[in-house]
């Protein structure tokens, strides 16, 4: 009984990661180019509050959300190749791979080309639709062959398009298919890494991804520890990993000045403009830790929260809810599911959830075939 209410506590907050993160992205998307007076004059003095399904019947998700499930396609084809060869090259590389079929979907490669695809998700009509994806990410997945990595920057960029996209890196993790905390924090800063090559880029991507790891782990343990106190178990890990990076401080201080507005009187829109617009990606994670930090126990709240301001909307809301929803589980962020089947590929992200808790099953010299899995992620074909 044990292990079982271990898994479901697992797999409740995989999916609260997976959908809260869709959820902010969705919420935020429509408002991603207005400022805070346009919201205000398009939605109401509260801002946007609910979906924007005046154009679509789906709430739209942007490329936070499709980054984040090619993100999860590739970790999970790369772990498919080590159970079944015993041994495989670094995640990153993997991921890379992901990325590339990402990026044929925003140049409608698949429409011209019929392109063909190693990852199942590219095989989803809604992930061929461009919205509105970060120039840093096209341009590194068109140039650089996959070779962005700490030591070898393909850029200086600290856009927050690498800390969007790493939450399933946690996941995994916490699930315990991928090392500790530590093991998240360097992933998801490699991952970050290959398209954005300034310290701030790639560390605040280790903070993301190591808070969620931290968050799941929690959970399913004890659940003693609050947000506050993962917040600086977060930190104390990046310190080893990146205290002796010149930008390490810089990093810090924007996150203890997210914590410390958290716990003040201060208006939200104020606190939020005080931090930045989100566009980079210590600006981003810290208007999306003030958001969830204040509102730890109303995933809406925090959500319209970190969405309505002046800056980079479903960037800070796709992270606000990764953490929050970890933190809650879906259960508690849309227990009847009736806002969570109205976002796009809904059923696409149920199950990357299930198959980032399960992990492949099948091994080198064992008998045991799981066919379903073999073509999402040995062949690619599921979906087709």
């Amino acid at each position: 009984m044990e292990d079982k209410r271990k898994h479901e506590i697992l797999l409740n907050s995989i999916r609260g990661c997976l959908f809260g993160g869709a959820f902010g992205d969705a919420l935020g998307y429509p408002v991603e180019f207005m400022n805070y007076d346009k919201i205000k004059y398009e939605y109401g003095k509260d801002g946007i509050t609910e979906f924007d399904l005046r154009n679509s019947e789906k709430a739209l998700i942007s490329d936070d959300t499709q980054m984040t499930l090619f993100t999860a396609n590739g970790i999970l084809y790369g772990h498919t190749r080590a159970c079944l060869r015993g041994i495989a090259g670094p995640l990153s590389g993997y991921v890379f791979k992901a990325y590339e079929q990402w990026y044929q979907t925003q140049i409608n490669a698949y429409y011209l080309n019929n392109t063909s695809s190693e990852f199942w998700i590219f095989n989803i009509d809604e992930f061929h639709n461009s919205r509105a994806q970060g120039n840093s990410c096209m341009s590194a997945i068109a140039n650089s062959n996959g070779l962005g990595t700490i030591a070898n920057p393909v850029n200086d960029s600290k856009g927050c398009g690498g800390a969007m996209r790493v939450a399933p890196i946690g996941c995994f993790s916490a699930a315990g298919h991928l090392g500790d905390e530590y093991d998240a924090s360097m992933e998801s800063a490699n991952v970050a890494a290959l398209t954005h090559g300034h310290p701030l880029g790639y560390i605040s991507a280790a903070f993301v991804g190591c808070m969620v790891c931290l968050i799941i782990k929690n959970r399913i343990i004890d659940n003693n520890h609050s947000l506050y106190s993962i917040v600086n178990m977060t930190l104390n890990v990046i310190r080893t990993q990146f205290g002796d990076n010149q930008y390490f401080n810089e990093l810090r201080d924007m996150i203890n000045k997210a914590v410390d507005l958290s716990k003040s009187a201060i208006d939200d829109i104020d606190a939020i403009t005080s931090i930045g617009e989100g566009w980079v990606a210590e600006e981003a994670i810290a208007i999306a830790l003030y958001s969830v930090l204040k509102y730890s126990s109303d995933f809406n709240k925090a959500i319209i929260c970190a969405v309505n301001h002046s800056g980079d909307s479903d960037s800070t809301g796709s992270i606000a809810g990764n953490i929050l929803g970890a933190h809650l589980g879906l259960s508690a962020i849309d227990p009847t599911s009736d806002r969570v089947i109205q976002i796009e590929a809904y059923n696409v992200i149920f199950e990357i959830a299930q198959d980032l808790v399960d992990g492949c099953q099948m091994t080198e010299y064992g008998s045991y075939n799981d066919v379903k899995w073999n073509a999402k992620y040995i062949t690619g074909k599921y979906g087709k």
